[in-house]
């Protein structure tokens, strides 16, 4: 028997690194998992990993997953994960708020569109995918809501500011986590007062 017996997940930013590792783990606990990303299938990115991987191995270790390949810089994607999970596996019960878009460059030539794309997928996304589990959550008076940071939101602390690899030219990833951080703050602190969301 497992911790989250019965519960349904969604998971963004499953196909690699924490998200993958979030997914397979709620499975092996009995969620029943939704995957979200981008990239599909091996190959379609530099990087390794990717949802049909993610959701196979939770399938041969008797899990229960789904892959929803999806953007989720766009909030009707957003809104499609939702109603896709809800399609296959019922009320949202628990949401993980992982993925992340990063570009690492001086704020001087940083392009307008990956500033905005960053914005949408390390901000937005987790704002509209709350908001759109709170409706399953709220009248349920249950739920889980669990968003990933990074200690880059602390940023490289009081000037003049030392040029450690760990900080150099993450302005934006660093600024979109911290407002990430102050988000979840808020929204938990209103749900534990009982504030109408």
């Amino acid at each position: 028997m497992g911790r989250l017996d019965g519960k349904v997940a969604i998971i963004t930013g499953a196909s690699r690194g924490i998200g993958e590792v979030t997914a397979r783990l709620f499975a092996a606990e009995g969620a029943s998992v939704v995957c979200t990303a981008r990239t599909l299938r091996e190959g379609e990115h530099r990087l390794e990993g990717s949802l049909e991987t993610t959701v196979g191995s939770i399938r041969a270790a008797g899990g229960e997953a789904t892959a929803v390949a999806a953007n989720l810089a766009l909030p009707e994607e957003c809104r499609r994960v939702v109603e896709e999970t809800r399609a296959a596996y019922g009320p949202i019960e628990v949401l993980v708020n992982n993925a992340a878009l990063a570009y690492f460059q001086p704020v001087a030539s940083y392009p307008m569109n990956r500033w905005m794309r960053t914005w949408d997928v390390n901000v937005h996304a987790a704002f509209v995918l709350s908001q759109l589990a709170l409706e399953d959550m709220v009248p349920r008076r249950s739920g889980s809501i669990v968003t990933i940071s990074s200690a880059a939101a602390v940023g490289p602390g009081r000037g003049p500011y030392l040029a450690s690899p760990e900080f150099r030219n993450s302005t934006a990833y660093g600024a979109q986590k911290a407002a990430l951080e102050r988000f979840t703050q808020g929204l938990a602190l209103s749900l534990a007062a009982g504030i109408e969301l």
